[in-house]
Order: structure tokens, then C-alpha cells, then sequence
């Protein structure tokens, strides 16, 4: 049987955003890593449900020498404690770079696809950014949307970058994946102006 997975954005989906100068964005000090609720058991139901957890993280505050590897090894090495997901892997880069693994680009999903033997069109992708959205439709996953407390997403969605659902929790997110995958096509849910 050909392995499907569950590629996990890491800031705003597992752990809390922080503020900086308006905009929600990834903690850069290990005081400020937090797991939000649900994600324990949400990782956990993935699992016992047979996917692999994968997490695809941007970190480009890598780059710009906001933060360091050692932090952010701190931080994998905190969420790994808690949570029992499969691998971590990061974009170190900033867009200028022109990588082919800073998301919107498929470089981790296609990495991880060929490293396990991912069916990326039965894998799914949680974010909660456009470049989530679209780094999973260019591999053809199904994506998921986190839209927290009914808000509205950080940044716009530009065109041609819908995702298949919109959720508000990790939770709802998990619930989605399972009924989905149990052949209970699901509805997305209407969409929220961005």
C-alpha cells in the first residue's frame, strides 16, 4: 500500500504566531514556542488513522538572522517531546533566494514524497497562509485552510489559490481529514472574504 501523509504547516497550525509589527509571524525564541489546543490529539488521531506527519515549515528568519538553527532545533526538539509527528522539515530561506523548497514551491512535499513514498494525491496539506495552499495544489494534495476564530487569513489569497477547505482549529482540520479519508466526501466549507 502506497503511503499518504499529512503535511503539517508548523507556525499558526502547531504552535502560536507571535505579534511583530502587526502581522502574526513565527516565534523566534523558545519562550515564545507554544503548542496551540488539539494538536497532541490531533497528531495522534492522524496517526492511529495510519498517516504519516510531516511537518513543512518557511523559516526564513533563518536567514535573516532573526533566529538560529539552535533555536530552531529547540523548538523541533520541544514539539517532537509532545507531539509524535514523523518528520520536520525547513525552508531556511527568504523568497530572493529563489529555492526550491520555500513554500509556495513543492520542493519539502516533493522531498518527503519521494523519500517515503508518499500518494501526494491522497496526502493533505494544513496551513494557514496562501503559500501553504498552493506549495499543496502543485502536487496535487487536498488542501486545508486553518482560519483561526473565524477571522480572516494574515495575507490575501491571490487568484487561482482557493483551497478545498477552510477550517477554524486544527481539531475541525483533524475531523476533516478523517471523514474525508473514510469516503464521507465532505463540503468545503464557504469560503471566508479575504
Amino acid at each position: 500500500m502506497v503511503a499518504r501523509a499529512v503535511f503539517l504547516d508548523r507556525d499558526g497550525v502547531l504552535n502560536a504566531n507571535v505579534e511583530r509589527e502587526g502581522r502574526p509571524v513565527a516565534p523566534t525564541t523558545l519562550d515564545d514556542f507554544r503548542l496551540l489546543p488539539g494538536v497532541e490529539d490531533g497528531v495522534r488521531r492522524l496517526k492511529i488513522a495510519g498517516f504519516l506527519v510531516v511537518v513543512v515549515t518557511n523559516q526564513p528568519d533563518l536567514a535573516t538572522g532573526r533566529t538560529s538553527w539552535d533555536i530552531v532545533d529547540a523548538m523541533h526538539a520541544a514539539l517532537r517531546r509532545q507531539v509524535r509527528v514523523d518528520d520536520i522539515r525547513v525552508c531556511p530561506h527568504v523568497d530572493e533566494d529563489g529555492c526550491a523548497c520555500r513554500k509556495p514551491r513543492p520542493g519539502l512535499l516533493l522531498a518527503a514524497g519521494a523519500e517515503y513514498g508518499l500518494a501526494l494525491a491522497n496526502s493533505y496539506v494544513v496551513g494557514d497562509r496562501w503559500r501553504d495552499v498552493a506549495a499543496g495544489q502543485a502536487v496535487g494534495c487536498v488542501t486545508v485552510l486553518l482560519v483561526p476564530d473565524g477571522g480572516t487569513t494574515p495575507e490575501p489569497l491571490p487568484a487561482g489559490c482557493q483551497p478545498d477547505f477552510v477550517v477554524t482549529s486544527f481539531s475541525e482540520a483533524v475531523d476533516l481529514i478523517l471523514a474525508d479519508t473514510l469516503g464521507r466526501r465532505m463540503r468545503p466549507v464557504a469560503m471566508r472574504t479575504v
